[in-house]
């Protein structure tokens, strides 16, 4: 027989791993919209630009937290010479990450 401790904590548990899928998703999503943006400053289209977005979006296997994918856009720029500072970049990504979050509670 399960106390209430077990269902709460059965409860909690449930809630957390809902919301590090949700965070993974998001993330996962901002990433691509982070590639497709950088992908226009690139001046890719079409299905240069998708692959790209998706080289972004692996990027973020690289190590934990951002900095991979801040990285990999900041290197491609940096190799292009495109004059997007870093604080351009990681404002784009903190807009996007709010974009994901609500293209992802619109949806479901």
């Amino acid at each position: 027989m399960a106390t209430t401790f077990d269902k709460r904590e059965e409860g909690f548990e449930k809630k957390f791993a809902h919301d590090e899928e949700l965070r993974f998703k998001a993330t996962a999503r901002r990433n691509k919209l982070l590639g497709q943006w950088a992908a226009g400053k690139l001046g890719l289209t079409g299905t240069e630009a998708e692959a790209y977005a998706k080289e972004v979006v692996m990027s973020d296997f690289e190590e934990t937290g951002d900095h991979d994918v801040f990285r990999k856009v900041r290197t491609d720029f940096d190799a292009r010479t495109l004059a997007v500072g870093d604080q351009e970049i990681r404002l784009a990504m903190d807009e996007l990450m709010t974009q994901a979050i609500a293209q992802i509670k619109a949806s479901g």
